[in-house]
């Protein structure tokens, strides 16, 4: 307000370096501060200055520059392509070739915040030629620069299949790979975020971050004591899991989903949700893959993720995954049904407060179709609403007639009275389900 701005600019050119310096510094804080005043520090035409002394300058001063333009290029897509319009990403890549690591690391954070905001401004920082500095910069060995490359090359990559490989092909993949392991944990969050973002746009991309062997390198993230480093490895296998049986058999096969499940296990909160995830893409794809799940003990863990879990996003995930595991064959339905989860997720179904998503992602009625335990079954006919009680009253209709023990269970436990209660529209599906029911059955004993 007191118009600091424009006396700044000035002294952007003073003689005495550390003045530069300091001027720069006061308007990279003012401009983090908020996006109006980043705004400002734009319409101050402020931004050509600072570019056209940041070739000739010292380290120092070119630090302050990108910290500059870091501040103002991370509010907003319309501030970002500001700096890029005035040349200064340029500018920036050529400080990434600069012999002094803080240099590069000022420079290699300043284009990660441009290339975060949409696929153009990622395109532009691609067009400037910085990818393939970036993956130079993650081979140096300071781990500050590694971190901030790694996670630059991850917002690069996040956009687009097209700007993933511009990443892939400059050979990022093998040198992101291999610091999987490494001791430091931020480290390690950016470089599985890295990987997840070039896996998760097509078969080939994940395949190509397979053929880097990080299996089962991987799983041991899933252990590690930072919560980012289990979410983001666990990010990774899901958006590997998510494109083919083929991907998720050789995730099982690395011993993944029994690694993941233990991973569900001993968190809490988001941090389970892209294991929960992983669980529903395997056991999506196949009957087989579905038994995987069940096999690993893959039922229990979700199921305590319901009933423990307070947001409904996490309670619909694993509702969904569920529904994957069930949907294939009345055994792997039975396999949740004896899990005793059916009433829980009818009550969330039926459940006011719950969210859209989760209502929908509780319906049932993937496991209903296919479940033939009707002891699961049982006690659903006594809460469920109309467009659920025609599924669960079909499975009955299906397995009464051939089976003479489920028959006469039906009658004792007093479910052939409730479905004498049920109102059906005549000739409606569920009036035939009813049918049959009552014709497995003497006419006296219906009555």
């Amino acid at each position: 307000n007191s118009g600091v701005i424009s006396l700044l600019r000035p002294l952007l050119l003073d003689v005495v370096p550390t003045i530069q310096q300091t001027a720069a510094l006061a308007l990279g804080r003012l401009a983090n501060y908020n996006d109006d005043l980043a705004e400002a520090v734009v319409k101050g035409d402020i931004l050509p200055q600072l570019v056209c002394s940041l070739s000739e300058q010292n380290r120092f001063y070119k630090k302050a520059a990108a910290f500059v333009l870091r501040a103002v290029g991370k509010h907003s897509p319309q501030l970002a392509q500001a700096i890029v319009q005035c040349g200064a990403l340029e500018m920036l890549v050529i400080c990434l070739e600069d012999f002094d690591p803080g240099v590069k690391e000022a420079a290699s954070w300043a284009i990660g915040y441009i290339a975060r905001h949409n696929s153009e401004l990622s395109q532009a920082v691609v067009d400037a030629g910085a990818v393939p500095l970036l993956v130079l910069c993650i081979q140096e060995p300071e781990i500050a620069l590694k971190r901030i490359a790694a996670s630059t090359l991850s917002d690069i990559s996040k956009h687009s299949p097209e700007l993933a490989q511009t990443v892939v092909d400059a050979g990022a993949i093998a040198h992101l790979a291999q610091m999987i392991l490494n001791p430091d944990a931020k480290l390690k969050r950016q470089v599985l975020s890295a990987l997840s973002q070039i896996a998760k746009h097509s078969v080939d991309l994940a395949e190509l971050v397979v053929a880097a062997e990080i299996f089962p390198v991987v799983l041991i993230c899933l252990k590690d004591s930072d919560e980012y480093v289990k979410k983001n490895g666990a990010t990774l296998i899901r958006e590997i899991a998510k494109h083919t049986p083929e991907l998720s058999q050789l995730i099982v096969n690395a011993g993944g989903v029994a690694a993941v499940i233990d991973c569900i296990g001993s968190c809490r909160g988001t941090v389970r949700l892209p294991g929960i995830m992983v669980l529903g893409y395997v056991a999506a794809h196949s009957e087989n893959l579905s038994m995987a799940v069940i096999v690993s003990k893959g039922i229990p863990p979700l199921c305590t993720c319901l009933i423990e879990e307070h947001e409904d996003h996490i309670k619909a995930a694993a509702a969904w995954a569920l529904g994957q595991v069930g949907r294939h064959t009345p055994e792997h339905a039975r396999a949740v049904a004896v899990a005793n989860v059916l009433p829980t997720l009818l009550a969330m179904y039926m459940d006011t407060r719950s969210s859209e998503d989760l209502q929908m992602k509780a319906t049932l009625k993937n496991i209903l179709q296919k479940c033939t335990y009707l002891p699961a079954l049982e006690p659903l006919l006594h809460d469920a609403p109309p467009n659920i009680l025609k599924h669960i009253v079909g499975q009955f209709s299906k397995v009464l007639p051939h089976d003479s023990k489920a028959r006469r269970l039906f009658v004792t436990t007093g479910g052939l009275k409730k479905v004498q209660e049920i109102k059906a529209e005549s000739g409606s599906l569920l009036q035939e389900y009813i049918n049959t029911i009552n014709n497995c059955y003497p006419e006296e004993i219906v009555r």
